[in-house]
Order: structure tokens, then sequence, then C-alpha cells
């Protein structure tokens, strides 16, 4: 067991990475290896895809599936070295792991991915629709189309491709759970276009958890608030990621292993009787200021 480090916002200093960021290159390194956690066998024989699985939320959430007793297979962008980091966390727990490069904006690669799925695991239980883009801009005339167009087809569209690569391969009691954002709920004047995706995948939530709940799918979404992940310092600018982040309750960021139980409880049984849910893990942020 390890003495649990949740560093406050001024134990965070000022640092960027280029985008995306390695989780390997932050100071300090996101708790996502969840040491503390205590399995109960809740997804044993599952088979979860996570998108965004390198790093961040995606690596802690499929490192918790693992040691539920869930195969894993985690789809990436770009750095394989992260996610050979994730592959060997989950492998450590006794599952096995399937690493997938791909860009979730290509539906054809969604596709892909799910047929590799299929192919090595024989079936697909969980979908975890976690990939995202953000990058800040402090004035609306900033946001160029082309930046609005990638927030979009990665956070939406990506979404949207995986469901439909997925769906025919689920069943009755099987979950899809989003990833979303407090700011779909509040916004964020320099993150507007990402705030606007994130409001787009509450809505997606609840009309497919309405549309699903016949084939008895379940469908829910986290909202997670400030959390110490590679998309802060890949996506902000020094000052901001400086203290990072006081702006709720708790006077600190989330670590991302903070994050993993709430998709294990919509992954498993535990919630056999919520769909169309949005759980809020914010530290207690409330508003944008």
């Amino acid at each position: 067991m390890k003495t649990e480090f949740r560093p406050t916002a001024d134990q965070i200093p000022a640092q960027t990475l280029p985008y995306p960021a390695s989780q390997e290159d932050m100071v300090p390194q996101p708790d996502s290896d969840l040491s503390n956690y205590k399995p109960a066998g809740k997804l044993k024989g599952k088979v979860a895809l996570i998108t965004g699985g390198d790093s961040g939320i995606g690596r802690a959430v499929a490192i918790a599936y693992a040691m539920e007793g869930a195969d894993v297979a985690i789809l990436y962008n770009v750095h394989d070295d992260d996610a050979s980091v994730t592959k060997s966390k989950v492998e450590e727990k006794g599952q096995k792991c399937l690493k997938i490069m791909a860009d979730v904006r290509d539906s054809e690669q969604c596709k892909d991915a799910v047929t590799q799925v299929i192919k090595e695991f024989g079936h697909l239980d969980i979908l975890v629709n976690n990939a995202a883009y953000q990058m800040v801009q402090f004035e609306i005339e900033d946001i160029s189309e082309e930046q609005f167009r990638r927030t979009m087809e990665t956070n939406v569209f990506g979404y949207f491709y995986m469901l439909k690569a997925a769906l025919p391969h689920l069943k009755e009691g099987d979950a899809i759970i989003n990833t979303s954002s407090i700011l779909g709920l509040i916004g964020k004047e320099f993150l507007i276009d990402y705030s606007t995706s994130k409001g787009a995948i509450n809505a997606f939530t609840k009309a497919l958890a309405q549309n699903l709940a016949k084939r008895k799918i379940r469908v829910n979404a986290v909202a997670p608030g400030p959390v110490w992940t590679p998309g802060i310092v890949g996506t902000m600018t020094a000052e901001q990621v400086d203290n990072f982040d006081n702006n709720n309750a708790m006077k600190r960021a989330g670590q991302p292993e903070e994050l993993a139980p709430t998709y294990v409880y919509f992954a498993s049984e535990d919630s056999s009787f919520v769909t169309g849910a949005i759980l809020e893990v914010t530290g207690g942020q409330v508003s944008s200021t």
C-alpha cells in the first residue's frame, strides 16, 4: 500500500509540453496506478475497449478494469511508449491488453479497431469513449475553423463512430461509458469549442440511453472536473498550469485513479438501474469562476 499523494495546486509547477504530451514527461507524474484500489471481481470475463487508453484517465480505467477481471483493448493515436506502459500495467494485473493505434476521427479506423478486438478476444462488452482534443484560445476570434472541426470530429464524431462500430457486438447487460466534462455543463471562456463538444456528449449520452434501453444496453457519462493529465500540459499555457487547479472546493486537481472507480461502477452490475446519467467527479467545482 502506498501513501497517497494528492498534490495541492501550489505543488504543481509551471510547465508546458508539445502537443500531444506524454504522461511520462509530466511533473509530478499523474497518479494512475490504482495501488490502493480494492477490486471485487466485478468485471470478470468481460472485454473492454477504451479510447484514449494510453495515459491519463484512460490508463487508470484500463488498470481498474484489469483489476476487476476484464481484458482490455486500448485505442490511442500517437504515444506508443505511453500505450506500452499501460499495456504492461494491465498485464501485471493478470489480464490481456491489446494496443491499437488509430484515429477516432476516421470511421474506418474505428471499425477496424473493433474488428481487431473481436478477433483477439471473441466478444466486446464495454465501450469507453474517452479520447478527446482541446486547445486553449483566449479569444473567440482565435478559434480557427480547423481547430473547431478537429475538436468536434474527435470529441463528438469519434464517439459516434466508435458507437456505430461497437454496437453490432454489444448485447443485453453491456455498457457504454462516455467521458464528458464539467465544462459541458458550465462552459469555460478559453475552451469554447471543447465546452461545446462536451455539452453535445451529455445530450448524446442521454438520448442514446433512451434509444438503447429497449436493448438493455446502458449508456452513462462521467463528467470530470480538473484532472492532472497530459491534456493539461499539452494544451494550456505555463501560467495556467502553474498551481493547477484550485477552482473547486478541494483546492486541487483530481488524479486519474480517482476517476477510475466511477467507470467501474458504470460498467458493472452495481449500476444495473442507472442509464442516461452524468456523474460529476469534480472536487466540488460547481461554477466556471
